[in-house]
């Protein structure tokens, strides 16, 4: 196109326009880009830590109830719960642990797990006779996958005690749970439970006062693991009014979290507003005034025939190489300051945490505006180009 060609060498041969353009907009843009970067990555950082930790998203029960299955099964249609499993009482959930043919003996919680247990490797169902242990059970009784363990009872009323013969498949992380813990089936603490309240159980030669077809599961209370942090706080309260229960969960941390995500976001787009606000009128002025300055260029140009719509694009296209010029160096710079920064703070972040990130999604969002403000600004000179009578102003020149 003409029009194009003609605007393009105007440009070139007119640098020092183009060069304070480009200047204003790397001087608003880059620091924007900076903050921007950092708060994603900082707040991804954070944010990260607390989904890496399945503490996070959990909940549980607290104090001594008595529920039924009949309580528990609506929770399990909750589309925002990611894990549940029923709690047996509290005075039953400890057992000695020790290696098959071992000495060493050690006091360990057995919290009931299953499949999509958020504390499990992902991928990881424990069925039958298989357990996980925490990190510092396996280093006490030096543990690892494919160890044979029993679990003992703690019961001194009853006439023998419970040995559980179970198989170690996975040792766990040092976040994933604290203590010394074994994460078993509910089934094998079903059974725990059953035996401290005298049934029989033969296939281990434990006889009892009543036969175990006899009894009614009853639970404490349940565990339950939130699909997402921000699901957190209403799955509480709505698990508290469907069964009565107080219960705990780490929910002023995550909403602590959660709203410190929303006020920088919220910072974040009044400073970016702002900005684009003198942004947009400092290159409405400029590209105003340089079309006014060039009035008689373009007069001259309009006599050749040149349609006054078409003439409009002269300061647009313009307008659109000093943006792509402007976005090129503002992201090349904005790099470069991440990486400086980077390297002086990445002490202060988890490993492999960037300091500084914008997603491409979003670089590509931040791009789009950009464009966007800056063709909007060049559309003041546009309307004026387009309403000026060449004539007159060949006239008014000479």
């Amino acid at each position: 196109m003409l029009i194009a060609s003609l605007a393009l060498r105007d440009l070139l041969r007119d640098r020092f326009f183009l060069f304070c353009n480009v200047a204003v907009m790397v001087g608003i843009l880059v620091p924007l880009l900076v903050l921007f970067g950092v708060k994603n990555g900082v707040y991804a950082a954070l944010l990260g830590e607390m989904l890496a930790d399945p503490a996070s998203r959990q909940i549980d029960t607290a104090g001594n109830a008595t529920l039924g299955a009949e309580d528990i099964a609506p929770l399990r249609d909750w589309p925002d719960i990611a894990f549940l499993t029923p709690k047996v009482r509290g005075q039953f959930d400890f057992m000695n642990v020790r290696e098959q043919g071992g000495r060493r003996m050690r006091p360990a919680l057995v919290v009931p797990s299953g499949a999509g247990d958020p504390t499990l490797p992902d991928g990881l169902d424990l069925t039958g006779d298989e357990v996980a242990v925490s990190a510092q059970l396996a280093r006490a009784l030096s543990l690892a996958p494919g160890a044979d363990l029993q679990l003992v009872s703690q019961a001194e009323d009853r006439p023998r005690q419970l040995v559980l013969p179970v198989r170690v498949v996975a040792v766990l992380d040092e976040a994933a749970v604290a203590g010394a813990a074994v994460l078993a089936p509910f089934a094998l603490l079903d059974l725990i439970e059953a035996f401290y309240e005298s049934y029989a159980l033969p296939q281990f030669g434990i006889a009892g006062t009543r036969p175990l077809s006899d009894r009614i599961p009853a639970y404490e209370g349940v565990r339950v693991y939130a699909q997402r942090l921000e699901d957190l706080a209403a799955l509480q309260a709505r698990i508290e009014a469907q069964l009565g229960l107080a219960t705990t969960a780490r929910t002023r941390e995550v909403e602590s979290l959660l709203g410190l995500g929303r006020k920088l976001t919220l910072a974040l787009a009044l400073t970016a507003g702002l900005a684009a606000v003198g942004l947009g009128a400092a290159l409405m002025l400029a590209f105003w005034s340089e079309a006014a300055r060039k009035r008689q260029v373009l007069a001259g140009i309009a006599l050749l025939g040149v349609p006054g719509a078409e003439l409009a694009l002269f300061p647009m296209v313009q307008a659109l190489v000093t943006a792509v010029l402007g976005l090129a160096v503002s992201f090349g710079l904005y790099l470069l300051a991440g990486r400086a920064a980077g390297a002086m703070f990445a002490h202060g972040l988890p490993d492999g945490a960037a300091l500084a990130v914008i997603p491409p999604a979003q670089a590509l969002a931040i791009i789009a505006a950009v464009l966007g403000l800056v063709l909007g600004a060049s559309a003041l000179a546009a309307w004026s180009v387009q309403r000026f009578d060449p004539a007159s102003v060949l006239r008014e020149g000479s």
